[in-house]
């Protein structure tokens, strides 16, 4: 981490745009300067509809952000779906010219820089280069090489690629708020190091971030990045289901599911009689029991942990995951949602219990799980969010040269 790096994160949600600004301390830590969040209604099931609304709610989120950390904000990094991301994994040997003069930060540099030289599939560009492992001539396995006597090192590392056309689309529409763009993360990447345990860092680990209109997938092996992915429901379905089903409004609706959240009828206690204040029909303060309410929280949980079930396992990668780790608004106040996850995909479920993650409100948890992220970025040279504006650049070619920034010393 540099010493004084202020990093701004914005996390482009499917119900709200939520900002983070941070800096880093002299021990190495981040300090929260502010964080700050606006409703959006201008994305639904992860795809941008109203280009415009999700315009005025970062320009509101970064004005908020401006006047509580009494700067001017040109540029941020965000996080990207993971229905618009794919991962490459992709590895190259570096020889050394002296074997006694030691690895150098430039010969790492180098080696990042060269593993980027892939065939990007017509429709993609590279957004980001994971560097996570380095094993040297003698078989020695190393997450930074650098002082270590070797002739020779292989660099294995993922290219993170992100659809052009959402690329193009997003950063257009920041642009109209008046922000360049740092970098691009997927969601889950950027949760990874905060929602984990320690001991789940080197597991091979499924996290489904389930918020309000999409559940994110990311699938690690150990610390390999190997999988993301986007399932278009969340909880807002669940509170849509509600609404219908029993002819209510969604603001009752919305409330029942946080009073009664249960992912499994099988786990009530007592059926108990609940008053429909806002139904629709004819007549007023309909009854109905509580199971008729969790029944249907439970279809929706249950799809929501189908299609996640079908898809990993249409990738061919769901035997390779040991436990799945679940976080997001959209589940986690449903009560045995990890057992209901646990039944559906045969794989054990816990609800995430990362060391930080009780510190951080959940508006601003992927926000500031991304600003931790960059913080942490290895051989960078600098991960500091600017106000420098260079409207001149293709926008493209101004992500891949923040990209070199990261990894040039």
């Amino acid at each position: 981490m540099a010493i004084g790096d202020i990093i701004v994160g914005i996390d482009i949600g499917t119900s709200r745009i939520s900002a983070v600004v941070g800096e880093v301390n002299n021990f190495s830590q981040i300090e929260i300067i502010c964080s700050t969040a606006n409703k959006c209604g201008g994305i639904k099931k992860g795809k941008i509809i109203n280009e415009e609304e999700v315009v005025q709610a970062i320009s509101k989120t970064i004005k908020d952000a401006e006047d509580e950390a009494n700067f001017k904000i040109n540029s941020a990094y965000i996080t990207i779906p993971g229905k618009y991301a794919t991962i490459v994994q992709n590895s190259v040997t570096k020889e050394l010219k002296d074997k006694y003069s030691g690895i150098a930060t430039r010969d790492v540099a180098s080696a990042i820089m060269q593993v980027r030289d892939i065939e990007v599939p017509e429709g993609k560009t590279i957004i980001d280069i994971v560097p996570y492992q380095f094993i040297l001539k003698d078989g020695k396995v190393s997450t930074d090489p650098v002082g270590e006597f070797s002739s020779e090192f292989t660099l294995n590392a993922q290219i993170i690629l992100a659809d052009k056309d959402y690329v193009r689309q997003i950063s257009s529409i920041l642009r109209k708020a008046g922000i360049d763009i740092d970098g691009m993360v997927p969601n889950t990447l950027a949760q990874r190091n905060l929602i984990l345990d320690v001991n789940e860092l080197h597991d091979n680990i499924m996290i489904l971030d389930i918020g309000a209109g999409n559940t994110d997938i990311g699938v690690f092996e150990g610390e390999s990045f190997v999988y993301t992915n986007t399932i278009p429901l969340g909880g807002d379905n669940i509170t849509n289901d509600i609404a219908l089903v029993l002819n209510i409004s969604e603001e009752e609706a919305d409330k029942l599911k946080r009073q009664y959240g249960l992912a499994l009828k099988s786990f009530i206690d007592n059926d108990n009689d609940i008053i429909l204040n806002t139904y629709k029909g004819d007549g007023k303060n309909k009854i109905i029991k509580s199971s008729e309410l969790i029944e249907i929280i439970e279809a929706r949980v249950e799809e929501i942990f189908s299609l996640v079930n079908k898809d990993i396992s249409g990738q061919g990668i769901k035997p390779k995951i040991n436990n799945v780790i679940l976080t997001g608004q959209g589940i986690t106040n449903i009560n045995k949602s990890d057992v209901a996850g646990k039944i559906t995909l045969n794989i054990p479920v816990k609800v995430s219990t990362g060391r930080l993650i009780s510190t951080i409100k959940p508006t601003y948890r992927s926000a500031y799980a991304l600003v931790r992220y960059i913080a942490a970025r290895p051989f960078a040279k600098s991960v500091s969010s600017n106000i420098d504006s260079k409207s001149e650049r293709t926008i493209l070619k101004a992500i891949f040269e923040r990209i070199k920034d990261f990894f040039y010393s």
